[in-house]
C-alpha cells in the first residue's frame, strides 16, 4: 500500500483532515470490531468478579487468606519480577546488551535515514533554552529543529527571537531559520493542545524519521545519533523510545520525589526491555520518542481525544501493523538517554498518575478486541491480558492496604502478625530485585546513572509505605476521570532542568 503524505503547502484545516481522516480507518475507536471481544470481557469481568469474592472472604477474618486480596496482588507483582528478571538478563553483557548488536550493523551498508525533532511547547519558556542547546549540541545533530509553539505567550516569543534570533512567524506559519541555527524552525501555532501541535509538524516535514521531545526534556549528547542508529539498522522498526531519568527541583520534597520516581523509571525501562524482547513493547514515551513519519502518518498521527496521546499511537501501529502483515516493530535503545522534568510536589504528582491511568483505561476500552486474541501473537496473548490486569492491580492494592489496617484497628492481630509475615518477605524480594535492577541498569546504559546500592535498600524499605500507596490512589484517581470524563490537569512547575542546565546561553 502506498502512503500519500499531506501537501506541506495544503491548509492547516486540510492537513488536519486528512491525518483524521486516517485515524478513522485504523483506528478502533470510530469502527469497532463487530464481534464481541469476549476474550477482554472474560478477563477484565474475571478480575472484577475475583475482587468482589476476596472482599467477601476478608469479612471473615480467621486466618491469613481472610487477606487473600493481598496474597494475590502480592503474587501478581512477583511473577511480573521473575518475568522481567529472566528477559533482562542479556543486559548482563553490557551497554545496550543484544540490543546494540542489532542496532550497529556496518557504517558502510546501511542508509543513514534523514532526522528531524519536534519540540511541542506551550509557555515552556523556562527550561525550553536549554533543550534546544541540548540538541543543538548533538554528536549526531538533526536536520531539522521545529520548536511547534502550541499558543505560547510573550515570553517564549522573546526567547525565540532574542535568545535563538528566530524570525516571528506569523500564527499558523512555520518560519523560516535564523542566522545562528540554520537547522532550527519555530510553528506558531494558536493553542490546541500537544497533539494538535504535533500533528501539525508532521504535516510538514519530509524526513524519514520524527523525534517528539518534550519541552521539559535534555537529551544526552549522543542520543539522536543512537536513534538514528537504531532506524538505520531495522527498516521494520516504526518506533523506539530512549530511557529516561527524572529530575525534580531542589526543595526537599522534590528530592524525596526524585528519589523514589528515579528508581521508578530505572525498574520501567527495565520491564519494557523485558517486553520488548517478546516484540510487545507498547510504551513509548513521548517524551523522547522517534516514529517513522510514514508509519506515522498512515495511521492518522496523534489521536487529539486521547489522555495518553503516545500510548494510543503505539497500540494503532501494532494493530494496524499486524492487520497489514508489515511486521512492524518497536524498541527501548538504552544508548538513548535522556533527563526529563518530574513532578515535585504531591499534587502535581498525582495529577499526573490520575492522567496516565485514565488514558491507559481509555486506551484499553478502544483496544479491548486485541485482549487474548492470538492474532496478535504474543502481544496479544501476553502483554494484553498483563495490562487487562494491570487496569484493577492498584484497586487490589489498596485494599489489601486498607484490610491490613482494618485488622490491626479491629483487634485481630494474629490474622495482622501473619499479613505483616508475607509483606516483610516480600520486601526481601523486592529488596533483591531492585539491587538486582540498579546494578543491571548501569550495566545497560553504561554509566552509573545517579543510583547507588545503599539508596536502593532504602528506597526497596520505604516505597511500599508511602510512594506506592500514592501511585494506587493517583491510579484510582484516574478510575474517577475515566467513568466521569471530566477533570482538570493543572500546570506543572518547572525547577529542575532548568536549575541543572544553567543559565545563559
Amino acid at each position: 500500500m502506498s502512503i500519500r503524505l499531506a501537501d506541506p503547502a495544503a491548509s492547516p484545516a486540510a492537513a488536519a483532515e486528512g491525518l483524521a481522516a486516517a485515524r478513522r480507518r485504523t483506528s478502533p475507536r470510530y469502527n469497532p470490531p463487530r464481534a464481541l471481544p469476549w476474550r477482554a470481557f472474560a478477563i477484565h469481568g474475571g478480575l472484577t468478579l475475583l475482587w468482589l469474592a476476596l472482599l467477601v472472604r476478608a469479612v471473615l477474618p480467621d486466618g491469613l487468606w481472610s487477606w487473600a486480596a493481598g496474597l494475590l496482588y502480592i503474587a501478581y507483582d512477583t511473577a511480573l519480577l521473575l518475568f522481567v528478571f529472566w528477559q533482562t538478563l542479556p543486559l548482563i553483557g553490557g551497554p545496550d546488551g543484544a540490543a546494540a548488536a542489532r542496532h550497529r550493523p556496518d557504517a558502510a551498508a546501511r542508509h543513514r535515514p534523514s532526522l528531524a525533532v519536534v519540540v511541542a511547547a506551550h509557555d515552556e519558556d523556562v527550561v525550553l533554552a536549554a533543550t534546544l542547546r541540548a540538541l543543538l549540541d548533538q554528536s549526531d545533530p538533526p536536520d531539522r529543529i521545529v520548536v511547534a509553539d502550541d499558543g505560547s505567550g510573550e515570553r517564549t516569543v522573546a526567547l525565540l527571537t532574542r535568545l535563538f534570533a528566530l524570525p516571528e512567524p506569523a500564527v499558523g506559519a512555520l518560519g523560516g531559520a535564523g542566522p545562528r541555527h540554520p537547522t532550527l524552525g519555530w510553528l506558531r501555532l494558536p493553542h490546541g493542545g500537544k497533539a494538535v501541535a504535533l500533528n501539525r509538524a508532521m504535516t510538514l516535514l519530509r524526513e524519514e524519521v520524527v523525534l517528539t521531545v518534550d519541552a521539559d526534556t535534555l537529551l544526552d549528547r549522543d542520543a539522536i545519533g543512537a536513534m538514528r542508529d537504531a532506524f538505520a539498522a531495522d527498516p521494520g522498526l516504526v518506533a523506539a523510545t530512549g530511557v529516561l531519568l527524572p529530575v525534580c527541583d531542589a526543595s526537599l520534597g522534590g528530592r524525596l520525589f526524585e528519589w523514589f520516581q528515579t528508581y521508578e523509571y530505572l525498574r520501567n525501562f527495565l520491564s519494557r526491555y523485558a517486553w520488548s524482547r517478546l516484540d510487545s513493547l507498547l510504551l513509548i514515551s513521548g517524551a523522547f520518542a522517534g516514529f517513522r513519519r510514514e508509519a506515522l502518518v498512515e495511521v492518522g498521527g496523534f489521536d487529539l481525544d486521547c489522555l495518553v496521546e503516545d500510548y494510543e499511537l503505539i497500540h494503532r501501529l501494532k494493530r494496524h501493523g499486524t492487520l497489514g502483515g508489515r511486521g512492524w516493530t518497536t524498541a527501548v535503545l538504552g544508548s538513548a538517554r535522556a533527563r526529563t522534568e518530574a513532578p515535585a510536589t504531591l499534587g502535581a504528582f498525582l495529577r499526573q498518575r490520575r492522567r496516565w491511568f485514565g488514558g491507559f483505561l481509555q486506551t484499553q476500552t478502544w483496544y479491548r478486541d486485541m485482549i487474548g486474541n492470538p492474532r496478535y501473537g504474543r502481544l496479544g496473548l501476553a502483554m494484553l491480558p498483563v495490562k487487562a490486569a494491570d487496569t484493577l492491580q492498584p484497586i487490589y492494592g489498596l485494599t489489601a492496604a486498607a484490610l491490613l489496617f482494618a485488622y490491626l484497628f479491629t483487634g485481630h492481630i494474629g490474622v495482622a502478625l501473619a499479613v505483616t509475615g508475607v509483606i516483610g518477605a516480600k520486601i526481601v524480594l523486592d529488596l533483591g530485585f531492585h539491587l538486582w535492577s540498579v546494578w543491571l541498569f548501569r550495566r545497560w546504559l553504561g554509566v552509573r546513572a545517579r543510583t547507588s546500592l545503599p539508596s536502593a535498600l532504602l528506597a526497596s524499605l520505604v516505597e511500599p509505605f508511602c510512594f506506592q500507596i500514592l501511585r494506587h490512589l493517583g491510579a484510582t484517581a484516574g478510575w474517577v476521570v475515566y467513568l466521569t470524563g471530566t477533570s482538570s490537569w493543572g500546570a506543572q512547575t518547572r525547577g529542575g532542568l532548568a536549575a541543572s542546565a544553567g543559565e545563559g546561553e
